[in-house]
């Protein structure tokens, strides 16, 4: 992990210990609050640790919690953290894992059950004596036996693009079920993020009993976690069959838990955003209703607090909502512009004056980062070129790799004229849609590129994009990119910093200054759309969207599967709050060649 996921973890860890140990709420507050801040932050923290003013001025951050992060940058600990630790039971961290129980709940059991495991917490489940704690009902111990059984089959999170082709199968197969009238897919997934813990599947039916039978049996699952009214929980192997991803091994099945939510089809719109959250974002929205004298839930917005004890919806108590059936309703009632889901993190989402206009798959023209069987591509040029046709692009980019890199059949020079003539011949023969000659240049380690200053001249558009020495420390990345961002025939920076999500954390430049140099040379940084990748990741986007900086959005194409991915590349700039006009994918041709041009020719 990088500098900031682990300071930003050990910061969560300690507002979750500070509740359990009695803290008071602002301080467990100023940490989770912190913890978020730290993550979000596009720029490696550890270059300003020691700058109290650098680190003061970012909200969230007071003057301890600077301190805690200069003495992380220097130590690699911080010595509260470690103090907080010496007075939890070592096994009370892993109940605090447990989906669904807060430290509030944990340090309940702890202090009156004596919980200090997960052994010990299933004792406590299975006595009577904890329907007598306080908020502690048949419902609630019922919960908690779920996310207990969730945490225990639970595996590694699970990468967007592995996950999502799943989700769409499970509501194709769930609206083919009688008396399902609705079907949509919520959680992490919704927004986007790029790895997900579970797949949450909602329904409205006439028949609950049917879908849940229907859910429970369908091909691929391992086995029934739990299964009631309103939820059912199975594991389900990845159908291999779905062929959406590369970079599995032959033979491997990764499973991921699947949750069905059947919720009242007056309720859609509440449940659906409920459901997809972030929690952070929800806690705002209730926190709003509450303020406005009004109570928030997976059912409805309510002029008046429902009895939380009761079962079913308030509806059925004959408590009318305000607004429930759609999210959009909801968001209007509580005096606030729709929110796209994308954009539901409480990254300051709900201060915004009117409905954010981010990109979208359909505003996306142009492919710009694209190879054929030249280089390590599967796709003839004319097949490129189809299947840029026949999703409407006005614009493709051939842009196979340069001559360094050997492990991707690299172009030679002379291998780069003999394309451009077959490109120009390709031309004469094609109609609707323009085929650019490009390359996909290595940034070496030193910030030079592969080819020299005629050839990238010569190109009409030049990818930019670092593929070794990717654990160079941050001044070294820093310098390495910024001199290839200063190079006046480079259009795009390609995945700048080179990650694989969970596989290789790749280059971690101060993107502060990578940004801003974008900005002065007129260079777009590249979201790589490709879901093992998400390269700028959204933080990233939302620094440069800040600054003004450009994005151009790309598949990376290698194969015809991988037009697919732009949803993934979409969404993450979504998630940084995107709009399609600092998008160079969207723009019109002349708009798009005219700014490819200006450094070339």
């Amino acid at each position: 992990m990088s500098f900031n996921e682990d300071l930003g973890a050990i910061f969560e860890q300690m507002a979750g210990l500070l509740e359990l140990t009695g803290a008071n709420r602002f301080r467990v507050n100023a940490h989770a609050k912190a913890a978020r801040v730290i993550r979000d932050h596009p720029t490696d923290l550890r270059s300003i640790a020691g700058d109290e003013k650098a680190l003061t001025a970012l909200d969230g951050i007071g003057k301890g919690t600077a301190e805690k992060i200069a003495e992380f940058a220097e130590t690699g600990t911080i010595g509260e953290h470690r103090e907080l630790l010496d007075a939890v039971p070592p096994g009370l961290l892993t109940v605090l894992e447990v989906p669904g129980l807060g430290p509030k709940t944990v340090k309940l059991l702890w202090d009156e059950m004596g919980v200090t495991d997960l052994d010990s917490l299933k004792a406590a489940l299975d006595s009577e004596k904890i329907l007598e704690l306080p908020r502690m009902g048949k419902k609630s111990v019922e919960k908690i036996r779920e996310s207990l059984a969730f945490a225990e089959t639970a595996g590694e999170r699970l990468l967007l693009g592995m996950a999502r082709p799943l989700a769409e199968l499970l509501v194709e197969r769930m609206e083919a079920v009688g008396g399902v009238t609705r079907c949509a897919f919520a959680g992490s997934m919704r927004r986007g993020r790029e790895t997900i813990g579970d797949i949450d599947i909602l329904v409205a039916t006439d028949d609950p009993a049917g879908a849940h039978k229907a859910f429970r049996e369908q091909k691929g699952v391992v086995s029934v976690i739990a299964s009631g009214e309103t939820k059912t929980s199975v594991r389900l192997e990845l159908p291999t069959d779905l062929g959406r991803w590369r970079g599995i091994a032959e033979g491997d099945s990764p499973t991921v838990q699947a949750d069905l939510r059947v919720v009242p089809e007056s309720s859609w719109g509440a449940a659906l955003m409920y459901f997809t959250g972030s929690k952070n974002h929800n806690v705002r929205l209730r926190e709003r209703a509450i303020k406005r004298g009004m109570t928030l839930n997976e059912y409805g917005l309510f002029p008046e607090s429902p009895d939380e004890k009761a079962d079913g919806p308030p509806q059925n108590r004959g408590v009318e909502p305000i607004a429930s059936e759609t999210e959009k309703s909801i968001y209007s009632a509580l005096e606030l512009p729709y929110i796209p889901p994308e954009a539901r993190e409480d990254r300051g989402e709900l201060d915004l004056p009117e409905a954010p206009d981010l990109v979208s798959v359909e505003a996306i023209r142009a492919e710009l980062h694209a190879h054929t069987t030249e280089s390590d591509g599967s796709l003839s040029l004319a097949e490129l070129v189809e299947g840029a046709q026949s999703r409407g692009f006005h614009t493709i980019a051939v842009t196979d790799h340069s001559r360094s890199s050997v492990q991707a059949n690299g172009l030679s020079v002379d291998r780069l004229r003999a394309q451009r003539e077959a490109i120009e011949s390709a031309r004469s023969t094609i109609d609707g849609i323009a085929l650019l000659h490009g390359s996909e240049v290595d940034i070496l380690a030193d910030g030079s590129l592969d080819y020299d200053d005629e050839i990238l001249a010569w190109l009409e558009v030049v990818v930019a994009s670092p593929h070794a020495a990717l654990s160079q420390d941050p001044k070294k990345a820093t310098d390495r990119l910024l001199r290839a961002i200063a190079h006046p025939h480079v259009n795009i920076i390609g995945h700048p910093t080179g990650r694989l999500i969970g596989r290789r954390k790749g280059l971690e430049p101060a993107m502060d200054e990578i940004i801003s140099a974008a900005v002065e040379h007129d260079v777009a940084l590249e979201i790589n759309a490709h879901w093992l990748r998400l390269d700028l990741r959204d933080t990233h986007v939302r620094a440069a969207v800040e600054a003004g900086c450009l994005i151009a959005i790309d598949c990376d194409v290698h194969g015809a599967g991988d037009f697919d991915n732009i949803r993934f590349g979409v969404q993450t700039g979504r998630r940084g709050w995107l709009p399609a006009e600092r998008c160079v994918n969207t723009w019109p041709a002349k708009r798009l060649h005219a700014w490819l041009a200006k450094k070339h020719g």
